[in-house]
């Protein structure tokens, strides 16, 4: 039965020989026939049942959108595949003739169903989507010419080619058909290991019970424990002896030494973060005069997003060797503050009063502690009065509650009457020419020969007051 079906997957020598053959016969033509049926068929159905699917799924939340992506991008080349090996088995049995465009449909269908295999995984191992549709698009070109040339037989002599060239590395040499081979075998390795990883993460992540950073920390020794155990699962199985390893091992140490000695620091930085809870994502950081909250911790920096959309890439070592002003470190909630001036003729407990009253009414202000207020200065226009409180959700922003705030003040102050007072300027003309006795003084002191005496002031020309609303006027 096994070589039954190996006969069914042969490939076939001379196939452009053989094509031509069968087009010359009436049984050629309706295997071809029978070829395309069943191509348009299979996709015809593939087609309706997933027309199906999005119905039901459209109606109810996916659990497992891995598995939806996968089905989708599978179900034809399944159809197809299953659909021409029971084709090939009925022609057989049935015509007790050799097959040979069924054959090479179930090629096309098997090497289609890997391709697909392959895209899928890279489309749900890459994060945020960058395996884009050119990246699928160059790939999947190179997947058929690797088929058009395992097809044609052409391969043989490409790999033969590729073996025949040595790269000598130490007492022993790799040929350039092995390098090429462990380089796909590794990445293979590595993007299954980067998918899995990444249902391990989402997992981990949807933890509550562990905490946030430990959540993190889990995360990245996975990630990093599933890469390294490919690795060192996909070199054997190319011939590759990991004893080759240690000049690159060598190599790779004396290169952490020297150039790559920060990248390890801050890799090794993200791990100590994580692990002394000293940053969390969401908690509220002040670095190098930069604001921000942290949205994600990566191996090599943190990343803070500022209120205005803004973000800073911060690297890890940054937290362990500096001073990193961490508002969110014990609790969530911030007190901010707000300063503003009232006229001196103002009951001051009443505005107090109202002070504290218009920051407790709004819903982001915590009750414990309770806002307060306080007077701060007697200054040359008004009062300063000054009121604190505190915020339960710093991350939505201070503008629209400290507007909220003031305008509640606003109201208050303009139901009981108080005051904002804001600077004024009198002039006053004090030497007027209709005053008989100053233009006697000044006639007096230019006729007067002797020279004038400055024990005494002369009289004012012109003289400057200032009052500010709300208090009285200077004695004319």
């Amino acid at each position: 039965m096994n070589n039954y079906f190996d006969s069914m997957f042969a490939r076939k020598e001379f196939l452009a020989r053989l094509m031509v053959h069968s087009l010359k016969t009436s049984s050629g033509w309706l295997e071809l026939a029978f070829a395309v049926i069943i191509m348009f068929g299979t996709y015809w159905l593939s087609l309706k049942i997933l027309a199906v699917i999005n119905r039901h799924t459209q109606q109810r939340e996916i659990k497992f959108p891995v598995l939806l992506h996968f089905i989708t991008r599978l179900l034809w080349p399944v159809l197809l595949l299953l659909c021409t090996i029971i084709a090939m088995v009925i022609w057989r049995v049935s015509t007790g003739e050799s097959v040979l465009w069924l054959q090479l449909t179930a090629f096309t269908a098997r090497w289609l169903l890997m391709i697909r295999i392959i895209m899928a995984v890279l489309h749900n191992a890459i994060p945020n989507n960058r395996f884009n549709e050119r990246y699928e698009r160059s790939l999947s070109t190179f997947l058929w010419v690797c088929f058009l040339l395992w097809l044609t037989s052409l391969d043989t002599f490409i790999i033969r080619l590729l073996k025949s060239l040595a790269l000598p590395i130490g007492s022993t040499s790799l040929s350039l058909y092995t390098v090429i081979t462990g380089s796909i075998i590794v990445g293979i390795a590595i993007i299954i290991a980067m998918w899995l990883s990444r249902i391990t993460e989402q997992h981990i992540l949807k933890a509550e019970k562990l905490d946030v950073n430990l959540r993190y920390v889990l995360v990245k020794i996975v990630k990093t424990l599933l890469v390294v155990v490919a690795v060192l699962i996909a070199l054997p199985m190319v011939g590759i002896n990991l004893t080759i390893l240690s000049v690159f091992g060598g190599a790779l140490g004396v290169g952490l030494g020297l150039g790559l000695q920060k990248i390890a620091s801050n890799y090794v930085s993200g791990f100590i973060i994580l692990a002394d809870h000293s940053v969390r994502p969401g908690d509220r950081l002040n670095i190098n005069n930069f604001t921000g909250y942290v949205t994600k911790i990566t191996a090599r920096f943190v990343v803070l997003r500022s209120s205005d959309g803004s973000e800073a890439l911060i690297p890890n070592d940054t937290f362990v060797s500096n001073t990193v002003i961490n508002d969110s470190y014990s609790s969530k909630i911030m007190s901010n503050n707000l300063t503003l001036q009232v006229a001196y003729n103002t009951d001051l407990p009443q505005a107090l009063e109202i002070l504290k009253e218009a920051a407790a009414k709004q819903a982001r202000v915590c009750d414990d502690p309770k806002p307060n207020s306080y007077v701060t200065e007697f200054a040359d226009s008004g009062i300063n009065l000054y009121v604190n409180y505190w915020i339960r959700d710093p991350e939505n922003g201070f503008m629209s509650i400290n507007s909220a705030i003031l305008l509640e003040i606003w109201n208050r102050f303009k139901e009981v009457g108080i005051e904002f007072p804001f600077p004024q300027q009198e002039i006053r003309i004090l030497n007027d020419a209709s005053d008989p006795i100053v233009c006697d003084s000044i006639t007096h002191q230019v006729s007067s020969e002797e020279e004038p005496s400055f024990s005494e002031p002369l009289p004012t020309a012109l003289s400057v007051s200032s009052f500010h609303a709300g208090q009285h006027k200077p004695h004319e």
